[in-house]
């Protein structure tokens, strides 16, 4: 039986204030897969959390964050990561399922593998949070929490366009293009924003590509790997910069950052006369700030994952107790067999000049992290 509704108003709306997700945010959308448990028999239920990976330290932080938050509210965290193996993190969600979780949040590997295991989902009135990256192909996603993902690429675009002075006239200057994993739907928001913006550059002749790779599906990069960025950018300076040199990369992220930063390091990049180029990442993770404050990789995109954790947490309880997740964005991510109700949050951009504000005084690392 529910709760009365003038309860669970004063319960959501208690949790919204306590999450800080914004007023101006416009709540919409119904749950495919309605949970009909009330708040009373959900007390102390148990979330399923799905993360693709622990390579990468901000997935280890957007559970650790999530768990905390979870148990804040007094429900118990079931968090399992899948080592970037799909199989493996569609056979933990059937567990998941299977145990009895209340809830499942899903930042999914390969966004078009989880059509079954949420069928099943559904079948089990379990609702269903896409966590950052859209899971595609099947109605049984209910809500979807992310960061401004096509804003992320404007931002990587801009500061390479503000770093090079192309506004200003300057150039032309050579750049290569990297994309993320072509299995992550997020992959073309960061590339779309960031083409957006250095598109006409490239079409006028100020930014030329010498290795003429610009299509997407000539620039991802498997599981956003590193090592695999890096051999990536091995060939290209082998095959087209043996007497040019490279003025900006466009990464997407801080690991395969990493990557392109070691290749360019190995034929003398970073010495005397022959500078690093202009290199853009995401997530602000801890070797990438330490590079930037060491003058090699130039930027970072930071989504404070706190945050991100937040909407998603709110969304799940707000399901859980009959309430309505708060929502700022009902038209722009159509998985393909639905427009999935999303809480966009704003990506914020670091260099040398800002992380100290933004990372250290926001608390999201301390100064010694960084040393």
């Amino acid at each position: 039986m529910s709760r009365p509704r003038a309860a669970r108003l004063r319960a959501t709306t208690a949790l919204i204030a306590v999450l800080g997700l914004g007023a101006t945010a416009t709540a919409c959308g119904q749950s495919s897969s309605k949970s009909d448990s009330s708040g009373s028999s959900n007390k102390g239920a148990t979330i399923g959390i799905s993360m693709p990976t622990k390579v990468s330290a901000r997935w280890i932080a957007d559970g650790a964050n999530m768990v905390k938050q979870f148990k804040a509210l007094g429900y118990k965290a079931d968090l399992q990561y899948a080592d970037n193996d799909t199989s493996q993190q569609v056979s933990q969600i059937q567990n998941m399922i299977t145990k009895g979780d209340k809830a499942l949040v899903v930042a999914a590997i390969d966004g078009t593998t989880m059509t079954s295991v949420l069928a099943q989902a559904a079948t089990s009135k379990i609702p269903v949070i896409s966590y950052d990256r859209l899971i595609l192909g099947t109605p049984n996603v209910d809500y979807y929490a992310t960061f401004d993902n096509a804003k992320v690429g404007e931002l990587q675009g801009g500061y390479i366009v503000d770093k090079l002075g192309l506004k200003s006239g300057k150039g032309p200057f050579n750049i290569e293009l990297f994309a993320g994993s072509s299995d992550d739907n997020n992959t073309k928001y960061f590339f779309n924003g960031a083409m957006s913006v250095l598109q006409p550059y490239i079409t006028s002749g100020k930014l030329k590509v010498l290795s003429g790779q610009t299509k997407l599906d000539q620039v991802t990069t498997a599981r956003w790997d590193g090592a695999t960025a890096q051999k990536r950018m091995d060939d290209l300076l082998s095959a087209h910069y043996t007497s040019k040199k490279v003025d900006a990369v466009l990464s997407p992220y801080d690991g395969i950052s990493i990557g392109i930063i070691s290749s360019l390091k190995g034929v003398g990049y970073g010495k005397g006369s022959k500078p690093l180029p202009v290199i853009t990442g995401q997530d602000a993770e801890v070797p990438s700030v330490k590079s930037i404050i060491a003058g090699e990789q130039t930027s970072t995109i930071y989504k404070d994952t706190r945050k991100l954790a937040k909407v998603a947490v709110q969304m799940t309880n707000a399901l859980l107790t009959g309430g309505k997740p708060e929502v700022n964005d009902t038209k722009q991510y159509n998985n393909g067999k639905k427009v999935v109700p999303t809480y966009l949050l704003p990506p914020v951009l670091v260099d040398k000049t800002n992380y100290e504000k933004v990372l250290v005084g926001g608390g999201y690392y301390k100064d010694s992290d960084l040393k």
